[in-house]
């Protein structure tokens, strides 16, 4: 194996999922990143979107984030993220609903969030 990563997914109020990785995938202001092992160490921004996870065994994780930082140093990935849900947390009618609503009230922000935890459930 080529080597795995520690990754850490954590929002304001809980730690979402922690464990090993061969690769994430994560939407930053930049543009889409992918982290193997052994990436030199970055520091970027998170835009909402979706983070996704291989592990070691070919499991696929899905979660949406909000706006916050992504992490890489030593082997370790961090997604910091106020907002941040695993796929099987959500609910996609009720997320439909929700982005009726902010579309609805012209809350662009708000649809743009709602947007990317569709996007995770969707996949």
């Amino acid at each position: 194996m080529a080597g795995t990563l520690q990754v850490e997914l954590v929002a304001a109020d809980r730690v979402v999922w922690s464990g090993e990785a061969v690769r994430v995938l994560a939407r930053t202001a930049s543009g889409d990143l992918g982290v193997l092992a052994n990436h030199a160490p970055l520091l970027s921004v998170l835009v909402p979107g979706v983070v996704e996870i291989e592990s070691p065994e070919g499991e696929r994780i899905r979660a949406a984030v909000g706006e916050g930082f992504l992490s890489v140093a030593d082997n370790r990935v961090s997604v910091l993220s106020e907002d941040t849900h695993l796929a099987e947390e959500l609910d996609a009618t009720a997320l439909r609903a929700e982005l009726e609503r902010a579309i609805a009230d012209g809350d662009d922000a708000a649809a743009l969030h709602v947007e990317a935890k569709l996007r995770a459930v969707q996949a």
